[in-house]
């Protein structure tokens, strides 16, 4: 319980311990986690087999950087609907376990360390492409996009789509058209990821203003973009077969998987259109689940014999 003293609010004590897991929350971690599963395999399709094992570690340990300055960024500039949005009251600069200078700070700091990471231990494209990364997700869609327009996640998902690239350049100094289709992949792949999930907690965003499609567009709109965006992602994935001679094992995962994760957006259309109670979080991990198969199969397939 809050105390006053002499006019002003003291806040309980808080450990060291509870001030590292507060710095951990702000780095976004699952959304950090499904970022680095694409870019390991990326490395090892890229290299044609096992790349240098301490490559791999400097360019994920680089990417984790990356990835939680421009989550803490994010949870610095949406503090304000943090407050009010039921999924986000337990964000750090809402508990006040982390104030909003400390948040900053350790943005900055994150931003910086990544960037001289990846230029002194990996390559200064990587770093290039890691700044890029977090200007997208921190300026881009937080700042410019998120509250302004329904088609805020489109154009400011490309930040997710980063880490191949990343992941390509760590080995190649390069980029070449295996890392441009998988960003593709990403790109398509977004949007039928967090619309549903922006269908769940459509009050919370309607009450903050945010208008992500789930709020301004009914169900069935946002049931049919889905699909729509799902086949374009499953489409761009078979790409990879010819251009990067891919064989059986991500053939397969890439069309078994690829027309589960369709089926299930095709349900919650259904369930929309026909008035019934829709379950946009099975489509929301229906397409985690996708994505990381997807992946697992890029990176055990260049290490088959066939």
């Amino acid at each position: 319980m809050d105390v006053a003293v002499e006019g002003r609010i003291s806040h309980p004590r808080i450990s060291a311990g509870q001030k590292a897991r507060a710095y951990v929350a702000l780095t976004k971690p699952r959304v950090m986690e499904l970022l680095l599963v694409t870019t390991a395999p990326v490395m090892i399709l890229a290299a044609g087999g096992i790349p240098n094992l301490w490559l791999v570690v400097a360019t994920l340990i680089g990417g984790a950087l990356s990835a939680g300055s421009a989550g803490a960024f994010n949870c610095y500039v949406d503090r304000d609907i943090d407050r009010v949005m039921e999924r986000t009251k337990g964000r750090p600069l809402v508990t006040g376990e982390l104030s909003d200078r400390e948040a900053l700070v350790f943005a900055w700091v994150l931003a910086v360390g990544s960037t001289l990471w990846f230029g002194l231990l990996v390559n200064w494209l990587a770093a290039l492409l890691s700044v890029i990364a977090i200007v997208l997700y921190a300026v881009v869609y937080t700042i410019i996009l998120k509250r302004n327009t329904s088609q805020n996640i489109i154009w400011g998902g490309t930040a997710g789509c980063m880490p191949v690239l990343i992941g390509w350049a760590a080995v190649t100094n390069s980029l070449d058209w295996p890392a441009w289709i998988l960003f593709g992949v990403i790109f398509l792949w977004t949007p039928p990821h967090y619309w549903p999930l922006s269908m769940r907690y459509s009050e919370d965003y309607k009450a903050v203003g945010v208008p992500m499609l789930g709020v301004t567009r009914g169900r069935a709109v946002v049931g049919l973009q889905t699909i729509l965006y799902a086949w374009a992602t499953v489409a761009c994935s078979l790409l990879l077969i010819p251009v990067a001679s891919m064989g059986i094992v991500y053939s397969v995962a890439a069309v078994a998987s690829g027309g589960w994760f369709i089926y299930e957006t095709h349900r919650l259309y259904g369930a929309a259109i026909r008035h019934r109670t829709v379950q946009p979080m099975r489509v929301f991990h229906a397409s985690i689940t996708y994505l990381t198969i997807l992946f697992l199969a890029v990176a055990v397939d260049p290490l088959l014999p066939f």
